[in-house]
């Protein structure tokens, strides 16, 4: 998440030490904050520094950018209204910062009290708030549907144990494995991620024997915890991770990855199996081909041509040389080779040639820089970047995504399955008991998109323009398929769905996007995913005037959506594990069209063929036949 003006942050424990300094760099950004703490002396005065701050980034604009909640965080109801208040100020809520801490001055061993404002207010405080501040973050960020990041604060007593203060150093590891369980809230779109720094020269920082803080080499300042905290809300790739931060080795990601593979145990639910490197050693070529865009058209074949190129080395250090094993076609390959897809003039577009084609693929690592370490040669991964249609590829290492194996049905969970799975959860809003349609929905996205709506525990309904297309989709469960061959989806939805349609799934455009608005439900979401119909006219894609849909959306109150895959990259691996182990438990099927294509100079003819309109399933190449046949006997 980029730190940006007008995003809004709640921070427990803000009114001091981390906390208070947490609050202040944020506000030099621009962020509206909440300041959370049980000392409303020091909270008001944070909050006037805080909006100080803010003045200089929002010089004109009257609005309200911090405020103050006291509130004693081991209270739940309490801070649950304090959380309710920040949203009904600002609107929503990006950050939220669990900071609060307290530190018990006596042993456990030696405590004879009942431990109400000692150890016990220690794990209330330090883990329990923690725990609850977590829980009611995320389940607002839920509801708003928007991305955001969770930072807990932890400690290095939470990393190794700390004798001086035993329930202190449970507590706080305690914090650190409750964040790292946490990772798959990113498929939710939502990061939480803990920090763990070295003892800092704050009034708890103070209370710790002097001698174990020059051990370590000394007090941390503050701004290094800000450093590491903005580090892990920016970086998208950091969901469960746990930044370490020491005068000794400054910010270390723990535990490195070598160590977690001795202990890390996955789960069973998942089929995803690790197992060990049997794809066969790759020689790195001094020569490969590639498509390469020349001339800008709608019309692929025409665009591209086949060229042999010469394999630039040594590979850059944090880049990877990728050989391709299957590449996806979609029917957008032809925006790309037109221009379509880059802003500005015709003659801007122009200005890109030659660019290479092709948007998703497979393959097997085969050489590595020498700065990559967090993925090995031999690995199988996926990529999504433009490029695909080669037989080597050369990437940033941080663009692959590791996948069990290089399969065909990977390439079709790639751009297919996450148009599908991201668009009905964000531009759809999906819950169950609705009825959602899907056009074309025997294509590469279709299948996807009909599956998911039914086990969200939709009734489906489905357009497709043949019998065979017809009986697929109903072996996938499709409650009503309309063949518009014989009969108008007009008449039938008209008919059989006289109140409406809730959620649409569309992707052919012209007079079915029509057909389709006017089929709406009141409240009713309309997902343009792709106007395929309007793509291989004499002049290509033509924009279209609508007349009429302001007030056609106005009246019921719709929403028409449009969406774009490529803006929500942040969400494209937690969806993708989602699918994976759907397809591993047998609950997702993934259809690949039948008829082969075979090599780079083969993508014409299979671009052509899913424009045909004959596909059906996932229209896929196979750049290597021979590898293909390797992989089919492993």
């Amino acid at each position: 998440m980029e730190l940006k003006p007008g995003l809004s942050a709640l921070v427990t424990g803000g009114a001091s030490g981390i906390g208070k300094a947490l609050c202040i760099a944020l506000a030099r950004k621009g962020v509206f904050v909440t300041v959370v703490d049980f000392s409303e002396e020091n909270g008001r005065e944070v909050v006037m520094i805080v909006q100080k701050e803010n003045k200089f980034v929002h010089e004109y604009a009257r609005v309200l950018s911090a405020i103050f909640i006291k509130c004693d965080v081991t209270n739940g109801d309490a801070l649950a209204a304090a959380f309710r208040k920040h949203v009904d100020t600002f609107g929503g809520l990006d950050i939220c910062i669990n900071c609060a801490g307290f530190v018990n001055k006596s042993l456990v061993y030696d405590d004879k009290s009942d431990g109400t404002s000692t150890w016990r207010r220690a794990i209330n405080v330090n883990l329990v708030a923690v725990i609850d501040g977590t829980r009611i973050a995320t389940q607002l960020m839920r509801s708003l549907k928007k991305p955001g990041v969770i930072i807990n604060i932890g400690s290095v007593a939470g990393l190794y144990p700390m004798s001086y203060e035993p329930v202190y150093s449970g507590t706080k590891g305690g914090v650190v494995m409750f964040t790292r369980s946490l990772a798959p809230l990113k498929r939710h779109g939502i990061r939480v991620n803990v920090l763990c720094p070295e003892f800092v020269q704050t009034n708890m920082g103070e209370q710790v024997n002097r001698v174990l803080v020059d051990a370590l080499g000394g007090f941390l300042k503050v701004e290094d915890v800000v450093n590491g905290a903005f580090e892990l809300i920016g970086d998208e790739s950091k969901a469960g991770a746990c930044l370490w931060i020491s005068k000794r080795k400054g910010m270390v990601y723990w535990p490195t990855s070598e160590k977690e593979k001795n202990y890390l145990v996955y789960s069973s639910k998942s089929k995803r199996k690790l197992v060990e490197n049997r794809f066969p050693s790759i020689q790195t070529p001094e020569y490969f081909q590639k498509l390469v865009v020349h001339t800008l058209s709608h019309n692929f074949r025409n665009a591209t041509r086949l060229e042999r190129v010469c394999l630039r080395l040594p590979i850059e250090p944090h880049s990877a040389l990728v050989k391709i094993i299957y590449a996806g076609v979609n029917a957008s390959d032809v925006n790309f080779t037109s221009g379509r897809y880059f802003s500005g003039s015709s003659k801007e577009a122009t200005a890109h040639l030659p660019f290479d084609a092709g948007f998703e693929a497979v393959g097997i690592v085969a050489s590595v820089g020498d700065l990559v370490k967090h993925i090995e040669v031999g690995t199988p991964v996926a990529l999504m970047t433009f490029g695909s249609y080669a037989e080597f590829m050369l990437i940033p290492a941080k663009r692959l995504i590791p996948v069990p194996r290089p399969d065909p049905e990977v390439v079709a969970m790639l751009t297919s399955g996450l148009t599908a799975s991201i668009a009905l959860e964000k531009a759809g809003q999906m819950t169950s008991g609705q009825v959602v349609l899907v056009t074309a929905a025997a294509g590469g996205t279709g299948q996807f998109a009909v599956q998911l709506a039914k086990l969200a525990g939709n009734k489906v309904v489905a357009t497709c323009g043949s019998e065979s297309k017809s009986t697929f989709l109903t072996s996938l469960g499709v409650d009503r398929v309309i063949n518009y061959r014989n009969e108008k989806i007009k008449d039938v939805l008209k008919k059989e769905f006289p109140r409406g349609v809730d959620i649409i799934y569309e992707s052919v455009g012209g007079e079915t996007f029509d057909v389709c608005l006017n089929a709406l439900a009141v409240y009713g979401r309309l997902i343009v995913i792709g106007m395929i119909s309007q793509y291989q006219g004499v002049e290509g894609w033509k924009p279209q005037n609508y007349t009429g849909l302001c007030e056609k959306i106005l009246g019921k109150s719709q929403t028409v959506a449009g969406f774009f895959l490529i803006q929500y990259a942040d969400l494209w691996q937690g969806h993708l594990e989602k699918l994976f182990n759907l397809y591993a438990s047998g609950k997702l099927k993934v259809f690949l069209d039948p008829k082969k294509f075979l090599g780079v100079a083969s993508v014409a003819d299979a671009v052509e063929y899913l424009h045909s309109g004959r596909s059906v399933g996932k229209v896929v190449v196979c750049m290597d036949p021979s590898y293909g046949q390797t992989l089919a006997k492993l």
